[in-house]
């Protein structure tokens, strides 16, 4: 049986989101503003700029950018170009040799490429490079040591880059090499007028400095096996690098004069190769089959050679070429051919206008068919098809043009097609496909302590191996500490650190106490102030591009040879900006992400609402603040900053 029924008064809401007829939402901008103002208040967020995002290293680039131009100031009685070079090397132990050689995909993502031209970040860096070999700057060693010890297999860039970092962090690391110098690929894959050997040898030794151990023509697997390893050290990082080179995938390519280009590059690096055939052919369309080239074109060739001096034989190792024997060397014809067009090949634009200049024909749209020998097994010309290829879906497509096929002439030929891992004694650690699986932090998957990097990982940039290496540092840091290894940031960078810049100048935050109504008027937190930088890279879109004028890039002077210029010419053609190039140049980045004083938001604001921070409390990017009580949220602070610093947040 139901009981009476309750009588409840209640006053009807005299508000409805949507009224009977409506069809469509009212526009989101009528609720947010009235008249000339709105709920919204600038916040400053920090966000990473394009061209870090971009850098397989993980630098800071902006950071480093800003001590330069002279925005950030360094700790009392540090020149600026040691505090640049200091934030540089966090990240990157070989400023010198990067500067130099890595194609920079930094510059390609510069936000400043959609006002006229990239900033010349290599060339900052190379400049700041210089200054610490000039100036003999050694790493800080760590004022704790951890008793912890760990193997590096590989004195490459990957292996380097883990041992300085975990020399850092207070580890006692030791490098087995099987090679008789430490440098990997730096070394023995890119030629000295590249990369001079004593710009590798000093950046080398500055690592070594910190304590680390150097263990040299000893390979692991055959000198010594991996249980002695696991057995002697807490944790082994992996960078074996991908020495071993691709032959053809052709008929015929097994001829004695058809060779790869790490076995051609590392038989010149060592000495043996003095000369190579009048007629070369390299089969590529990278930045390695153009150092092949350039390399071939300086070597030359002469008319009367004994068959055991052919190059072969030099490349193999079975001979060195007499230095006295070739001193009357005439110029190679060289020729390079890729599947791809010339304006779409992989390597550096700016290589490729010196293999040009230097009178190497390149030949795009080409692939190899056979290598076509003579009575004596000897390869005399390769045979090529001319053929479209793209990239359809992540995959490789080509396809050749029938009938185009051709014989070009050849004395040697260089396959440049890519590299591979020796697994020789390592045969556990090959996934099968000639490479070995990792997680985010570069541990081997299955084996806890065991860390890997670099080629051996994916072959790429001589950049993308340094960062793995000091990601898989961290991770083994972690591991030996026995810490659970997080996953790590979308953003994988090193990111300006507001707090350190606080820190620096000796200013704190005091601790949190309830109840608390924000931090505009408490030092409790930076006031509105949020880094993102670990998952947000800036677009142009999101600056105030109209800020910044046409400036011209400072270049630095490069030597360029004529194919008569070039041969026996071993001289490095790459020259340093002077300092006063360098800020003019880094003057030029646009602080994409982060406050660089401009003073727009302060002259722009109408209500004077956002001021400059007091001098005793202002850093590097805490620079400007907001008076709330003045605010009304018109986002002209926002419209007007270069940077994207200021965006319209607070009451969403």
């Amino acid at each position: 049986m139901s009981g009476p029924t309750e009588t409840v008064s209640v006053k009807p809401l005299n508000f409805r989101r949507y009224k009977d007829g409506d069809s469509k939402p009212d526009s989101w901008q009528k609720k947010i503003f009235n008249a000339d103002h709105s709920h919204k208040c600038p916040t400053y967020i920090q966000s990473t700029p394009p061209c870090q995002g971009s850098c397989p290293a993980g630098e800071d680039i902006r950071g480093y950018l800003n001590i330069v131009r002279g925005v950030e100031k360094p700790p009392t009685g540090m020149p600026w170009q040691e505090y640049a070079f200091r934030r540089l090397t966090e990240a990157n132990p070989f400023p010198s040799v990067m500067g130099r050689v890595c194609p920079a995909p930094c510059e390609s993502g510069c936000n400043r490429n959609q006002v006229e031209d990239f900033v010349g970040i290599n060339s900052v860096e190379h400049f700041l490079g210089e200054y610490g070999i000039a100036n003999q700057i050694a790493y800080p060693k760590p004022t704790t040591l951890t008793g912890k010890t760990v193997a590096v297999i590989g004195g490459g860039p990957a292996g380097m880059s883990a041992a300085y970092q975990l020399a850092l962090k207070g580890h006692d690391v030791t490098i087995f090499d099987e090679r008789a110098e430490l440098g990997g690929m730096m070394r023995y894959g890119i030629p000295g007028f590249r990369t001079p050997r004593q710009v590798l040898d000093a950046e080398i030794q500055r690592i070594l400095d910190l304590g680390v151990k150097a263990r040299m023509n000893c390979r692991i697997g055959t000198d010594i096996s991996m249980a002695q390893i696991r057995a002697e050290f807490d944790a082994v990082f992996l960078g074996l690098g991908a020495q071993s080179g691709r032959p053809l995938p052709v008929e015929g390519s097994d001829a004695p004069n058809c060779v790869t280009a790490t076995a051609f590059l590392k038989a010149f690096n060592d000495g043996r190769l003095r000369h190579v055939g009048k007629r070369v052919v390299v089969v590529g369309g990278g930045d390695t089959s153009i150092d092949v080239a350039t390399v071939a074109r300086r070597l030359g060739h002469i008319d009367k050679i004994n068959p055991s001096d052919r190059p072969e034989h030099a490349i193999a190792g079975h001979v060195a070429h007499d230095v006295a024997s070739v001193s009357a060397k005439q110029g190679a014809e060289v020729t390079l051919t890729s599947i791809f067009a010339v304006d779409k090949m992989q390597a550096s634009k700016h290589e490729v206008e010196h293999a040009l200049s230097e009178g190497i024909a390149i030949r795009g749209g080409m692939a190899p068919v056979a290598v076509v020998r003579g009575p004596d097994g000897r390869a005399v010309a390769l045979r090529v098809i001319r053929c479209e290829a793209k990239i359809v879906g992540g995959k490789l497509e080509i396809k050749n043009v029938e009938g185009s096929e051709e014989d070009i002439p050849a004395d040697l030929i260089v396959s440049a097609i890519g590299q591979a891992v020796d697994f020789t004694g390592l045969e556990e650690f090959n996934n099968g496909k000639g490479a070995v699986p990792a997680d985010k932090n570069y541990q081997v998957q299955g084996q806890p302590g065991i860390f890997v990097g670099g080629d051996v990982v994916r072959p790429h940039l001589l950049t993308t191996a340094i960062g793995h290496g000091a990601i898989a540092a961290d991770g083994i840091d972690r591991f030996l500490a026995g810490e659970t290894l997080d996953k790590r940031p979308k953003i994988d960078v090193h990111a300006f650190d507001l707090k350190r810049k606080m820190v620096e100048k000796g200013l704190t935050l005091s601790e949190v106490h309830e109840p608390i109504r924000g931090t505009d008027a408490s030092n409790v937190a930076i006031h509105n102030y949020d880094n993102r930088s670990d998952r947000y890279v800036i677009s142009h879109k999101e600056l105030f591009l109209g800020h910044f004028p046409y400036t011209a890039r400072n270049r630095r002077t490069i030597v360029n040879l004529t194919a008569e210029e070039a041969l026996g010419n071993f001289d490095e053609r790459l020259q340093a900006l002077v300092e006063s190039q360098a800020q003019a140049e880094a003057k030029r980045c646009m602080s994409c992400g982060q406050c660089f004083e401009c003073d727009n938001c302060v002259v722009y604001c109408p209500q004077t609402a956002v001021f400059k921070v007091p001098k005793a409390k202002s850093t590097t990017g805490r620079y400007v603040d907001t008076d709330y009580n003045k605010c009304i949220g018109c986002h002209i602070c926002s419209d007007v900053c270069p940077t994207g610093y200021i965006q319209m947040g607070l009451g969403e």
